[in-house]
């Protein structure tokens, strides 16, 4: 349910209903796509099944709706009776530290790592902006890379450009995720900025 997928307060304000195409008026391409993207993630979370295997991968510069977008699926799945898990990529690098070198309280704290692999659907916002380092890129390769095997569900949401990507991770973290997932790369001007202007 909602109180194990990480979910918190942002499941009460980012939905489809309220999410706004409006900020990308005037942006030509980048409505459309905005338009046809809104569409294919509700038709994904509205349709969302046992058999769904989809991945998705949302680039963009922040304050664009990719944070908006992956909430509004994980609230319609969690409604279908789906278990959800969304989590920041440092957060999520965290919980595996903590595993492999005991970094937790040692009260119990320590949240399973077993969810990232078994969630119906997993997202992970904010690809980029935990460490990088040989330990951590494995941990990513595996999740990726098991879930994959699994066909179970993966968005993953990123201010990264694809090179940058390419240059951060290694090549076989690179090629599952173009491989593998829908590129939806956003565009626009930053929404929270055109907000705090009116």
């Amino acid at each position: 349910g909602y109180e194990s997928s990480g979910l918190g307060g942002l499941i009460r304000t980012q939905s489809f209903e309220n999410f706004s195409l409006e900020y990308y008026r005037g942006g030509g391409a980048s409505y459309d796509n905005m338009e046809m993207f809104v569409g294919a993630l509700k038709r994904f979370a509205s349709d969302f099944d046992a058999n769904t295997y989809r991945n998705y991968l949302l680039l963009g510069s922040t304050g664009l709706g990719k944070t908006h977008l992956s909430t509004a699926v994980a609230k319609k799945v969690i409604e279908r009776g789906y278990d959800v898990l969304y989590v920041s990529a440092v957060g999520m690098i965290g919980d595996f530290e903590a595993r492999r070198f005991g970094t937790g309280a040692g009260d119990g704290s320590v949240r399973g790592t077993e969810r990232y692999y078994e969630a119906d659907l997993l997202i992970i916002d904010d690809l980029g902006t935990e460490v990088v380092n040989q330990f951590t890129v494995s941990c990513l390769y595996d999740v990726i890379n098991s879930r994959i095997n699994n066909r179970k569900c993966t968005f993953i949401n990123t201010n990264l450009s694809r090179k940058e990507i390419e240059d951060k991770y290694t090549e076989r973290i690179t090629s599952r995720l173009f491989g593998e997932y829908y590129p939806l790369p956003f565009a626009g001007t930053d929404i929270r900025r055109q907000k705090r202007m009116k």
